[in-house]
This record gives C-alpha cells, sequence and structure tokens, in this order.
C-alpha cells in the first residue's frame, strides 16, 4: 500500500457503502484506508477529486488523499486523523466561519466539471448554470423516478416531488451563487479531532446551493446553534433560509426513503406537506 509494507490492517466500524481499516504500515506510518467490492467505475476516484477540490481553498480542516485506485480491488487511502474529541462553543464557532468561508469559494457552475455522479444512487452531477436546473434535473426529478420504481414512494407523492420540482423559483433565493458545497453534510461526516478541530470526509463534493449543506447539518443534528450563528455572522444568509430547509432536505429524506424505507417516506410525506 502506497508503496510501503503493511504491517496490519484493523477493521472500522460506522461505514455503511465501504469497508474502512486503520493500516499500519512498515515505515511507522498509521493510514485510513478504504475499499469496497465491486465498486461502481470512478468511485473512489470521484471522492479523491472531491476531497482534494474542498481542501484546495483552505477555509476548513480536509482529510489528505495519499492514494486511490478505482482498479480491482478499489481503494481510497487518507492521512489519519486522530478522532474522539468533543464538540466546544469554540470549536463550533470555528466550524461555522470555516464553512461559510468554504462556501463562498464556489465554482462557476452547479454540479460538477468533471459530471462525476456521486452517492450511491449515481445521481448526476452534469454541470448547469442555475440552482432551479440543477436540483430539479439533476436530484429532485431522478430521485421520484427511482422512488417510484422502487416503491419507495407513493404515487401521490411521487407526483408531489415533480410538482415541488417544476416551481423551484418560488421559494426564494433560487438566484444564489453556486457554492462549493461537501454535499453530504451530517454530523457523521464532520470528525472532531482530539483537539477540538473539526475535520471534513466523505464528501459528495459539487456546486450547489449553500442552504443544502445547512440543511443537511439540520437534518440529524449534532451541530451546535454557535456553528450557525458563526456562518450567518461571516456569510449572511438570505431572508426566509430557515423556511427552505425542508426544500434542501427533501432530497437527502428521498435518498433514505429509498435506501432504508422505514420512516423516510413519511418524513418526506411532512417535507412535502410543508412545501405545498
Amino acid at each position: 500500500m502506497c508503496g510501503v509494507e503493511v504491517l496490519s490492517m484493523t477493521p472500522l466500524s460506522g461505514g455503511d457503502v465501504a469497508d474502512s481499516f486503520q493500516v499500519e504500515l512498515r515505515n511507522g506510518r498509521r493510514v485510513f484506508a478504504k475499499t469496497k467490492r465491486d465498486a461502481p467505475a470512478r468511485f473512489f476516484s470521484t471522492e479523491a477529486a472531491g476531497l482534494r477540490w474542498l481542501g484546495a481553498v483552505e477555509a476548513l480542516p480536509v482529510a489528505k488523499v495519499i492514494a486511490y485506485t478505482d482498479d480491482h480491488p478499489a481503494c481510497l487511502v487518507l492521512e489519519w486523523i486522530e478522532a474522539g474529541g468533543t464538540r466546544t462553543p469554540e470549536g463550533e464557532r470555528g466550524f461555522g466561519a470555516g464553512l461559510a468561508n468554504l462556501h463562498r469559494m464556489g465554482p462557476d457552475q452547479f454540479g460538477r466539471e468533471d459530471a462525476a455522479s456521486t452517492g450511491s444512487l449515481a445521481l448526476p452531477n452534469d454541470p448547469t448554470s442555475s440552482w432551479s436546473e440543477f436540483y430539479a434535473d439533476k436530484r429532485l426529478r431522478p430521485l421520484a423516478m427511482i422512488g417510484a420504481e422502487r416503491r419507495a414512494l407513493s404515487s401521490s407523492t411521487v407526483d408531489s416531488v415533480l410538482a415541488i420540482a417544476d416551481r423551484l423559483d418560488e421559494f426564494g433565493a433560487a438566484d444564489e451563487s453556486p457554492s462549493r458545497l461537501h454535499g453530504d453534510l451530517w454530523a457523521g461526516n464532520r470528525l472532531v479531532d482530539t483537539s477540538g478541530v473539526s475535520w471534513l470526509i466523505d464528501p459528495a463534493a459539487h456546486g450547489g446551493h449553500r442552504e443544502f449543506d445547512l440543511a443537511m447539518m439540520r437534518l440529524f443534528g449534532g451541530y451546535g446553534h454557535e456553528c450557525f450563528d458563526a456562518y450567518d455572522e461571516t456569510f449572511p444568509l438570505a431572508d426566509g433560509w430557515e423556511d427552505r430547509v425542508p426544500l434542501h432536505q427533501l432530497a437527502p429524506l428521498v435518498v433514505h426513503a429509498i435506501k432504508f424505507g422505514g420512516s423516510y417516506a413519511a418524513a418526506v410525506d411532512a417535507a412535502v406537506a410543508q412545501l405545498s
């Protein structure tokens, strides 16, 4: 691995997509590695590109890519981050301000320049010039169709999601410029190290609406109010952004309904009801 003999590989828990390991190398270095059997084309190269793209602007600490391959066995090797730290008000403020600065360094278009799909559902990321076009054509409409095909959503819910996709400009802030998004910023993809510093891992990076990252952060909790306050102080949000949280949560909720079923279909319906 990385041209150095491996001494040991210790399995790690927590991932539902790939198998993860702490790896000890002969040169004394410790790294993080993950592999995936039957990985889709460009699976780890896309993640590696996303990590490097997020880290390029140095707004927040991002796990450094050491090596990757999409050949069998596909794997991604990252620097080891000693996790296990606790969130503090100061750390939350730092993360919120850093995220605001990351979002400010947006690309010219929504989507990805390489058009590589992200996530297990292979959602398209072809570049578009407007957020409404991107969120409708690359997220809500494809997800509604997948939800229908897999019977994860009722026909009435599918119709409602498609209707929302047709009127995105009505919800406000549709003219936001594209931001540099992590793209899957639930608390499990923010790693707090032993010094209390937060690192970004496991991105679905793309150019998108900045409220999407913030909505994902609120979907499952794990971020303090200091984080959101510092964000808004650094890069003030458009009026009504909290009212649009269900709009930006709609796509990830449909993803979860497709992948996991259970109560997520009802959560989709609840979000739809708030938007109707």
